[in-house]
Order: C-alpha cells, then sequence, then structure tokens
C-alpha cells in the first residue's frame, strides 16, 4: 500500500472479528462503532517535572492536544476512550493553561469521552467533563490502562510504551509501535512527552507468550515490522 504526500495510509490490526485501524499518531479507530481510542497522554508532565526543578519546554499539552484534534478531525468519533495516564499526576488538570482547556473541551464537545484511571492520575472524577472509571468493556473487549496476565475475551491496554528499533540500509530508527495478537493490542503512548520501553523488555514479551505481530509508528501509516 502506498500512500501520497501528506496521506494517511490505513494499517489494520483484527481483534476478536473487528478492525482497528492503527493511526500513525498512535491512535486506534475502529470505523464499525466510530470509536478512537489513545493512552498515556501524560499531559502536563512539563509542569509536574518543572515543579521538581526538572525544566523541559512547557509545550506538552498544546503539541498533545494538537494531535489529538487531528485524529479527532479526521475520523469525527462517537466516543474517545483515554485509556489511563491522561495525565502526568492527579493534579494535573489544576495546572492546565486555560487556553489548553478550551481546547480540550472543545474536542469533548457532541461526544461521549471516558477517562479511564491510570497509575499516575488514579482518580480525574469531577476534574474535568467525561465519564471517569477503571476500565470499560464494549462489545466482549476490556478497556484499561494495564494489561492482565491471561485476557479473559478481548483486550486493548497501554501503560508500557512499547517501542521498536527498526534496522535498514540507511541506518536505525526507534518508534513507538502496537503489539498484538489474537487477544490483545497494547497501546504505543500518545504523549508529546512519553518516552518507550523495548518490545524485547521482559514485561512485553511475557504478555506475547505465543506470538506477538508488532506495528510501528511511520510518518503516513505503520508498518508491521518483525517482532
Amino acid at each position: 500500500m502506498t500512500a501520497r504526500p501528506g496521506q494517511i495510509s490505513e494499517t489494520t490490526i483484527a481483534l476478536l472479528g473487528r478492525g482497528f485501524v492503527a493511526d500513525p499518531s498512535g491512535a486506534l479507530w475502529c470505523p464499525a462503532s466510530r470509536l478512537v481510542v489513545v493512552s498515556d497522554l501524560h499531559l502536563e508532565k512539563g509542569s509536574s517535572l518543572a515543579a521538581r526543578r526538572m525544566l523541559l519546554p512547557p509545550y506538552d499539552t498544546a503539541r498533545t492536544l494538537a494531535m489529538l484534534a487531528a485524529v479527532i478531525a479526521r475520523y469525527r468519533p462517537r466516543t474517545v476512550i483515554s485509556l489511563g495516564d491522561s495525565f502526568h499526576d492527579r493534579a494535573g488538570p489544576c495546572r492546565m493553561a486555560e487556553a489548553d482547556v478550551v481546547t480540550l473541551r472543545a474536542l469533548q464537545a457532541g461526544r461521549e469521552w471516558v477517562w479511564v484511571a491510570g497509575n499516575h492520575d488514579p482518580s480525574l472524577d469531577g476534574a474535568l467533563p467525561g465519564l471517569c472509571c477503571d476500565e470499560v468493556t464494549e462489545g466482549g473487549i476490556r478497556f484499561a490502562h494495564e494489561p492482565t496476565p491471561t485476557p479473559q475475551g478481548g483486550e486493548i491496554a497501554g501503560h508500557l510504551h512499547p517501542c521498536v528499533k527498526v534496522t535498514g540500509r540507511g541506518g536505525s530508527v526507534r518508534r513507538k509501535a502496537f503489539v498484538s495478537c489474537e487477544t490483545r493490542i497494547v497501546m504505543p503512548a500518545f504523549g508529546a512527552f512519553t518516552g518507550g520501553l523495548d518490545i524485547r523488555s521482559p514485561a512485553i514479551r511475557s504478555l506475547f507468550p505465543d506470538r506477538m505481530a508488532v506495528f510501528a509508528l511511520g510518518q503516513q501509516r505503520a508498518y508491521q515490522v518483525a517482532a
């Protein structure tokens, strides 16, 4: 499949008979239910680190929301699920710049928005519009922050920030990646300031004892690469 410059080309990951488009931003799109899934936004990570004298440019929230706005404009979802660690800490919503709050609320307008609790933000209830929960199940698929050792049914989770080193004739590059099998998808971190964990690490390999498919994020599409 070839994409023209500026055009997004679709790569689909199958889970329990449903097709999820692996967007090159790191989001998942399910056309059948008009659902967008993102994970590990880590909004306000810059301000959280600044409070501990670890100074980074304070633009991570605006950049991440701009990336999310592009995804929402592309797919026009009915529902958005954010799979935990949406904020870098539980006080993150209180530190958001007013312009970022306005942007986020505009993205939420007219659609269902679900905030799944993560280990960095265990409770956002009341801090922002939207439904806050520990996990949600839809169509036999569990949407949660942390993957379970053995999922019952299907599972889409985040938390581990998978990435992969891709080597070619021009050298090597490290890219965020989706990792999947017949019963689960582990999503890459969506946030602008998020790092990654190599897919060969025991924390990721143990979740895929038999087989894993790896989809590295490119500029125009996600590319399946050797595990």
